[in-house]
């Protein structure tokens, strides 16, 4: 069996966004039942309820510990159950949460050569000591078998595979130089089963740019798929009126419309499917709007923080 827990939900900024005034944020600020409060992108998965591998690293992660009882220290007095971490990419809101984690705890840390070469480069990511964290690199295609610091394995096995996306932000260099929507390696998709029970296994995708029909035929028959939901319309940010970028400059495939993720997934057989990493201006945040509604018609689910699935 394998725990899946939705550590936090929300896209990079968390919802409601700090600088938002959003009509979903102001809602969410007020207290409106219809609009729940979201952390930054993070899942965090179980093989046995004890041992837990971090599925990216938030900058809220300490408020996500706080608020599961799963992650809480337990035993002696430094103690955490977060054996292993894994970044899909190095976006901000998805390693900057490992400097929470710098109080000497002992974890592995995996990502691909990208993402650790990354973190090399910048050395605030050495508070992190190379005695207690070792870093373990993933390539495309690879099984790997999760294991702790000391080598004791997890129950989990992954298999990384490369996704239409883009390098972070903060990495992006001329305009023209850019690669966008090719499956560069710089963001993965994950799938995770059980070593135990190879019938528990689901597949995570924080961030996708485009579903080719490799990827399509990669998710077929999938129990589980949590895929990023980002966006409803390309132009969301300009329609908010809190930007100029479509979500495709972005990196993300927005759900809506002929070219969306409802469409491109609608005859992909998957048992259950949920969206995860959601920005603070899609509407389908809010319970009672027509996006939600429609997303649930397409038997899609909307992500909430501390949302539990057993396979």
């Amino acid at each position: 069996m394998l725990h899946v827990l939705i550590v936090g939900s929300a896209a990079g900024g968390g919802f409601p966004q700090w600088n938002s005034n959003g009509p979903g944020c102001r809602r969410a600020r007020a207290g409106d039942p219809a609009v729940k409060p979201r952390t930054q992108s993070s899942i965090a998965v179980s093989a046995d309820g004890e041992r837990w591998v971090l599925f990216n690293a938030s900058p809220d992660l300490r408020a996500q510990i706080d608020a599961n009882p799963q992650l809480h220290p337990r035993g002696g007095i430094r103690s955490s159950p977060i054996a292993a971490v894994v970044v899909t990419n190095a976006d901000v809101d998805h390693i900057a949460g490992l400097l929470t984690l710098r109080e000497g705890a002992a974890f592995a840390l995996y990502g691909m050569r990208q993402v650790q070469a990354t973190l090399a480069a910048n050395p605030i990511f050495n508070v992190l000591a190379a005695g207690l964290v070792p870093r373990r690199s993933l390539d495309v295609g690879s099984q790997v078998r999760l294991a702790d610091a000391a080598g004791a394995e997890l129950g989990i096995e992954i298999e990384a595979f490369a996704v239409p996306g883009k390098v972070p932000l903060y990495l992006e260099g001329r305009e023209e130089d850019l690669v966008i929507g090719e499956a560069t390696g710089d963001v993965v998709g994950l799938s995770v089963r059980s070593v135990s029970a190879p019938e528990s296994r689901f597949l995570y995708i924080p961030g996708c740019a485009a579903l080719p029909a490799d990827l399509r035929a990669r998710i077929e028959g999938a129990p589980l798929l949590l895929f990023d939901g980002s966006f409803w319309r390309d132009d969301e940010m300009e329609r908010a009126g809190a930007g100029t970028k479509t979500a495709a400059r972005m990196g993300h495939l927005a759900m809506d419309g002929p070219a969306g993720s409802i469409a491109a997934l609608r005859s992909v057989d998957v048992r259950r499917r949920v969206f995860v990493h959601i920005n603070n201006t899609n509407p389908v945040l809010i319970d009672d709007s027509p996006e939600r509604a429609a997303v649930e018609a397409a038997d899609w689910e909307v992500a909430e923080d501390g949302m539990e699935i057993l396979l």
